[in-house]
């Protein structure tokens, strides 16, 4: 049996031709509020006062919905750019500066018993090497012979 392996599984679906779901609803919004306007100002008043709020709404609105950005949607692209724009861009380290938290640990008395066995085992060790390192030192060098 042989099955068809979808290829870009990324991609949202279309609802209607090339148009997802979502772009539809800021296209429904927006421009349901630019008609909403233009019905409010376009009987009273010149076409000088309707047409500026109504082409803003409706170029924020295909903005909004049909701009990709950096393959990003245009809302969490203007999102990002308020943060990078109030955010410092400059960091400084400060020695210190956090909190240090030591977690409390209880010892039973195996492993203190093991513990206290490990440094004695590395006392041992040190004290051999420095005897080792004194030995040498009190012998001649041999290519020298001092």
């Amino acid at each position: 049996m042989q099955f068809k392996v979808p290829q870009n599984v990324q991609r949202e679906d279309t609802i209607i031709g090339p148009l997802t779901l979502k772009q539809l609803i800021i296209c429904a919004i927006g421009f349901t509020i630019a008609y909403g306007i233009y019905v409010s100002l376009g009987k009273v008043y010149l076409w000088i006062t309707w047409l500026p709020p109504v082409a803003i709404i409706t170029i924020i609105t295909l903005a909004f919905a049909f701009i990709r950005p950096l393959d990003l949607s245009f809302t969490k692209y203007i999102l990002l750019f308020i943060e990078y724009s109030l955010l410092p861009k400059k960091r400084v380290w400060v020695k210190s500066s956090g909190e240090v938290i030591i977690p409390l640990q209880i010892e039973s008395s195996q492993s203190k018993k093991k513990r206290e066995k490990k440094e004695e085992d590395i006392l041992d060790k040190q004290e051999k090497l420095k005897n080792l390192q004194k030995f040498l030192d009190s012998q001649k060098d041999p290519i020298t012979k001092k």
